[in-house]
């Protein structure tokens, strides 16, 4: 596996000898950085216009951490740290916590953001908060974020070509057909509900896999692949079905045994952007939806 020092602001690598010796070694460096480590062309264009690419030795130093403002305030809120390092950060978002704020105004709660830049400041870490992609405010889960600008131009393409995996446990209503394992159904907005999505002819295209884990006297536990990211697309796919999430009163699901979406993101699968090794992050039920599980197997 590809490693790596961090001095600081600086990233260091020992290439070998064949590149630190090499009669043209600035050319050769730059081609290795592009086709051998995979950096992007636009931040190696930045390094390049900051002489942040040097050599010491045998040792070829980057400055991929340069100090910057988390540009959200820290705000202190316990967080599940589920993995870490220079590049990466997966916490566990908990129910009812938002990504990020919303632009409303008055003083609102603290987001996984507020949180992330907290834990970052408390590490003595200048780092902006940089998340690669978001949850809903009471969908449980793991958020990956980018903790420097190579992390996020590589999380964003990996983003962008549908490469990073993230499959979720829900609890619905209904006894769901086993036959049913892919839900292709466009989503729009909802003209009649400013927060709602719906089935639309005219919406964007929207897939969703499924598999049913377990059936229950009067729902069921399935889990579910993502192959787009619409708003709300597995409560909107379910709902549409006749099978809403357990909680989620806005698209039609009953809260008569648990008091949010009993959505949650189980597994959360990435390619590291340095590395390259594919990292697959589990994240465990949290505590109400252990629970709902045994009220649902007791029921007769």
């Amino acid at each position: 596996m590809r490693s790596w020092t961090r001095r600081g602001q600086w990233l260091e690598l020992i290439p070998g000898k064949s590149l630190s010796g090499a009669a043209t070694r600035d050319e050769a460096t730059l081609a290795w950085l592009l086709e051998t480590l995979g950096m992007p062309e636009k931040l190696m264009k930045q390094l390049q216009a900051n002489k942040a690419i040097e050599w010491k030795g045998d040792r070829l130093r980057l400055a991929l951490f340069p100090v910057q403002a988390a540009g959200i305030e820290p705000i202190w809120h316990e967080l599940d740290i589920l993995y870490e390092d220079d590049f990466c950060l997966v916490v566990h978002k908990p129910a009812g916590m938002n990504i990020h704020p919303d632009g409303s105004k008055g003083k609102a709660e603290p987001t996984l953001d507020h949180a992330v830049a907290a834990y970052f400041q408390m590490q003595g870490e200048e780092v902006a908060v940089r998340h690669i992609h978001r949850l809903d405010q009471f969908t449980t889960g793991p958020v990956l974020y980018a903790k420097n600008e190579w992390a996020q131009l590589k999380l964003d393409e990996e983003m962008r070509h549908k490469r990073i995996a993230r499959s979720y446990a829900a609890f619905v209503q209904g006894k769901v057909s086993a036959e049913l394992s892919v839900i292709n159904l466009p989503i729009g907005k909802d003209r009649h509900h400013k927060q709602r999505r719906r089935v639309s002819p005219s919406g964007q295209n929207a897939v969703t896999r499924m598999r049913v884990g377990e059936v229950f006297k009067n729902s069921s536990l399935v889990h579910l692949e993502l192959e787009t990211g619409r708003t709300h697309q597995i409560r909107v796919h379910l709902s549409h079905l006749g099978h809403p999430l357990l909680g989620d009163s806005l698209y039609g699901g009953s809260t008569a045994l648990i008091g949010r979406q009993a959505l949650h993101g189980e597994q959360l699968g990435f390619t590291h952007p340095f590395t390259g090794e594919r990292i697959e992050i589990a994240d465990p039920w949290p505590m109400d939806l252990q629970q709902l599980h045994e009220k649902l197997s007791n029921m007769k």
